[in-house]
């Protein structure tokens, strides 16, 4: 039972709470956060101790691990600052909103011999992880061309209702940076390392926040494959998120991760459960209503909210314990902060972005 704290009292501070009092091999110890009122109100509720210092939580409450629930931009500052006090720490997505910070973060896991993930729980979907088998069998030859499509929507009253969401300052950005993050992730998963990205971003029609909700990208792959993105909160209602992969043998695969209405962690459910919307391998083309019928069947038996953190937090802790990696490591949280990053300054610069990036003087200000 590792002794855990939550960093950050927000929404998904309360995802990761309900879902470590379900788990066997975790336990909610603590949480720390900067409003003292709004920590001890979040400790009363699931019995733990409440803290305005990492330093003071991980040694006063023997913390072994840290959950990172804070807003994007002070990921980097929460993560380093439990990392430096030795605990093992799990990062909320993206893993920070730059480089730099994303860079900080591996360094201090790295000084301090402590393990550091990134949450990116649609892995752990059936579906999504269905395509990575796939993919390891050879069912689909060599992947060729991967896309990511994630048409939603958000209204001013999501925007309002945290007072960092909006801005370059508080969110560090818009649609590439809170809501494509898990495609993106996928997509990587999939289709591997990156050799240059093209993108362009813009506010189509949400003129009361700063940063971007609408972007696309046209990607080249390291192994010679392309990629396509297009990624937007500007389709009322909303619609769908889905991460497809082709093959050189013909065969295709996708997931949709998310219908309906987008999932909005601690504000909405979940309205469709995650399905396999593309299936041509050779000699499985009929087992597509199958899959449906049965991952939708799992998803309907459960709290899905909450059951995919649970997979992934146990994930981390087995890695933890074990000494192993996590399913989703550091590295591949910096993977999708260099993609988006790449995107923002493809646009600033109008020019395709070569990989791998370094951290940028003028990253976070596009």
């Amino acid at each position: 039972m590792l002794r855990t704290a939550i960093v950050g009292c927000g929404k998904v501070g309360h995802m990761h709470a309900k879902a470590l009092a379900e788990m066997d091999n975790a336990k909610l110890v603590a949480v720390c956060g900067r409003n003292l009122a709004k920590t001890e109100e979040f400790a009363r509720q699931y019995g733990v101790l409440a803290f305005n210092s990492i330093k003071q939580m991980v040694a006063e409450a023997d913390v072994q691990v840290v959950v990172v629930c804070t807003p994007h931009p002070i990921h980097r500052e929460s993560a380093v600052a439990a990392l430096d006090s030795g605990a093992h720490v799990l990062v909320e997505k993206p893993l920070a909103s730059t480089l730099s910070d994303c860079d900080d973060i591996i360094k201090a896991a790295e000084a301090n011999g402590r393990l550091a993930g990134a949450v990116s729980q649609r892995r752990f979907y059936r579906p999504c992880k269905r395509i990575r088998d796939a993919i390891d069998a050879g069912s689909l030859g060599k992947p060729l061309l991967g896309t990511v499509t994630m048409l939603s929507w958000r209204d001013e009253a999501y925007y309002n209702s945290d007072p960092w969401r909006g801005s370059w300052e508080y969110e560090g950005g818009g649609v590439l940076v809170n809501q494509a993050p898990h495609q993106f992730d996928l997509l990587l998963w999939y289709m591997g390392e990156i050799e240059s990205a093209y993108g362009a971003w813009a506010n189509l029609n949400h003129p009361y926040i700063e940063v971007e909700d609408t972007a696309i990208a046209v990607i080249r792959f390291k192994n010679g494959a392309l990629g396509n993105i297009v990624v937007s909160n500007s389709q009322n209602p909303a619609l769908y998120g889905n991460v497809r992969v082709f093959g050189s043998n013909g065969a295709s695969v996708g997931v949709q991760t998310d219908g309906g209405a987008m999932f909005i962690a601690g504000m909405t459910s979940i309205t469709e459960p995650p399905i396999n919307d593309l299936w041509t391998v050779p000699g499985e083309e009929n087992m597509l209503d199958i899959w449906k019928k049965e991952d939708s069947d799992f998803f309907n038996s459960m709290d899905a909210m909450i059951y995919y953190y649970k997979v992934q937090l146990e994930d981390f802790m087995k890695a933890v314990i074990s000494g192993g990696r996590p399913l989703v490591d550091v590295v591949a949280g910096r993977r999708v902060v260099e993609l988006f990053t790449a995107i923002y300054r493809s646009n600033r610069d109008k020019k395709p972005v070569y990989f791998p990036l370094m951290p940028d003087d003028a990253d976070g200000v596009y």
